[in-house]
């Protein structure tokens, strides 16, 4: 019953999105809130933008549809007589309820600035940006979306904050080439989607399976070449929303050997975190401003090796998959075990990092 429900979730988040996207499409450029081609950009023609609110609809109205009609069918002599399995799940539904309604109203917040900044592209600086984006990640936090790891609620909620918004502005990074972060947001959540089944974490499985209903929907337009881009709308969004619901999962079992599992979401959510410093660390050492645009991103450097737009993207989807199925290991292997997975993950980008420097020096060499 469970599976056919985890299926239909995924599968409403799907139609909804791809029904949703093409009027969005017309909108954006009707009014022309598109994406102007430039220095730092990869694409030569002007692409609308507000996709986001398409992956934005799908997941929203695919999870308030269903809370709101598994109460009203709850009380139905047919579900009290013959769906017990349902019946069962009632009370979980009602205590995560509240924080259910706090990570959904901090998700519409966190779209609704992605959507203005996409209506005012380039108006508006990064600093009141990340100040809205750090009142929403506080507000969630204070209300129960936090850790529980550190010695006090304060340091708790700075730490919850911190995580989201660098989670949230990760994504916005990486949005830079077609079909990437909504390819790695659909393989984020469906791995994490697989840790909250082994664990039993009902509704964080369904928001995760309509996440990844949803991104797919976006992703069908937006794959190389893509016919419109999801704009901060989606990718502060999907940011928001891997920020928050990592923090509700819960990774170490019973049987685990350590705690060394809290850092699955770390390894799963890896490339954004390694496009993100990254690019941190470049602009940086050439004495640049952190907050300025540039084509230093993880997916340009591959592209400036000579790999071609969806061998880029594929790429990086492999290396998404691999650490991320890897990571799920962590709470079912020994101490020894779970370093190993550590230890093999920071060699992969090690090694990713390595042949890019080698490439680069070979190409400018070349030149």
């Amino acid at each position: 019953m469970r599976n056919i429900l985890y299926l239909v979730v995924f599968c409403e988040a799907l139609l909804l999105s791809v029904a949703i996207i093409p009027f969005i499409k017309k909108f954006a450029l009707k009014w022309g809130i598109v994406d102007n081609p430039g220095e730092r950009k990869v694409h030569k023609t002007p692409k609308p933008l507000m996709g986001g609110i398409g992956i934005f609809s799908g997941f929203f109205i695919t999870v308030v549809a269903n809370i709101v009609g598994f109460y009203l069918l709850f009380y139905s002599n047919f579900v009290q007589t013959h769906l017990q399995s349902v019946v069962k799940v009632f009370p979980q539904l009602h205590s995560v309820l509240p924080k259910l309604i706090i990570i959904l109203g901090g998700g519409f917040l966190i779209h609704l600035l992605g959507i203005i900044d996409d209506i005012f592209k380039e108006k508006i600086s990064y600093q009141p940006k990340f100040i809205a984006q750090f009142v929403i990640a506080a507000f969630v936090a204070v209300y129960g979306i936090r850790t529980h790891f550190m010695p006090g609620q304060i340091p708790d909620i700075i730490i919850t904050s911190i995580w989201i918004v660098g989670i949230t502005n990760g994504f916005n990074l990486l949005d830079n080439l077609d079909g990437l972060t909504a390819g790695v947001s659909i393989i984020a959540s469906l791995i994490l989607f697989v840790v909250a089944v082994l664990q039993g974490q009902i509704f964080f499985a369904l928001m995760l399976a309509a996440l990844a209903g949803a991104s797919l929907g976006f992703l069908i337009f937006n794959f190389y070449p893509s016919k419109l881009f999801m704009g901060d709308s989606g990718s502060l969004f999907l940011g928001y929303m891997f920020g928050t619901l990592t923090v509700m999962g819960s990774y170490v079992v019973q049987s685990s050997a350590s705690l060394i599992p809290i850092v699955m979401p770390l390894l799963i959510l890896s490339i954004p975190l390694y496009d993100t410093f990254s690019v941190m660390f470049i602009r940086w050492r050439e004495g640049r401003s952190l907050f300025l645009g540039d084509k230093c991103h993880f997916s340009h450097r591959l592209l400036d090796l000579g790999m071609g737009h969806r061998s880029v993207v594929i790429f990086i989807y492999l290396v998404c998959f691999c650490v991320g199925m890897t990571a799920t290991l962590l709470p079912y292997v020994s101490i020894a075990g779970s370093i190993v997975i550590l230890i093999q993950a920071v060699i992969i980008y090690v090694l990713i990092t390595f042949l890019i420097m080698i490439g680069t020096r070979n190409t400018n060499n070349g030149k």
